[in-house]
């Protein structure tokens, strides 16, 4: 009995250890080594992750390394850039399939985080004041200076350019984001981007955050 015993507990121990191994553990991102990768991301979003517009390509630079993590991820998993009408996200999705793994990724959006971008050009003609008071709903996660939230998995707005403010919100009022069954955060948005309910507000909302410190 005793034996049989010794050999179960053995037993279990084989299992947790072979569990053990298969864990595959993500050390903190190396901001040095995902310079080196960020390169062939800078073709489209530049060298300070300034973004360029003739590209469709936004701001990345300064972003929380959270939110950088995520949504890469979120594009190799297929939750982005899978839907045909999404031309941007599909242009994407290949990009951040060719970050091999879980280190990779984290190593970029380190580097992603520690760039300080110039302030964008704004583009989109909106009533800031008018914004600002739509922007009162937006701010109860996204912080007063739309510098984000993790702890309610808000990103960073401020610094973001202005049109690809518009064409996320957009996107969230389609369905384009936030509809995927696996995208917990983007279903918890797509109910606030409802509440902008003209191409109007959304302006409105995209100009006052372009005044933001």
């Amino acid at each position: 009995m005793v034996l049989d015993m010794t050999k179960l507990l053995m037993h279990g121990l084989l299992i947790v250890i072979g569990i053990g191994a298969a864990v595959s553990v993500v050390a903190a991102g190396d901001p040095d080594k995902g310079k080196t990768l960020f390169m062939v991301c800078a073709t489209c979003h530049g060298m300070s992750g300034e973004g360029n517009t003739m590209l469709n390509a936004p701001v990345t630079g300064g972003q929380s390394e959270w939110y950088v993590t995520r949504q890469l991820n979120n594009y190799k998993v297929g939750i982005r850039g899978t839907d045909p009408k999404d031309m941007y996200g599909m242009q994407m999705r290949p990009m951040a399939m060719t970050l091999a793994d879980d280190q990779v990724v984290a190593d970029v959006a380190a580097y992603v985080a520690s760039l300080s971008p110039p302030k964008p050009a704004k583009t989109i003609e909106g009533n800031a004041a008018a914004g600002k008071t739509a922007f009162a709903t937006c701010m109860a996660c996204h912080g007063d200076k739309g510098q984000g939230n993790e702890t309610l998995n808000a990103p960073k707005l401020v610094g973001q350019h202005d049109w690809y403010m518009v064409r996320q919100i957009k996107a969230f009022k389609s369905g384009l984001r936030g509809s995927h069954a696996s995208d917990t955060y983007g279903m918890q948005m797509r109910p606030m981007a409802l509440l902008l309910a003209t191409d109007q507000q959304i302006n409105d909302v995209a100009a006052y955050i372009s005044t933001l410190e």
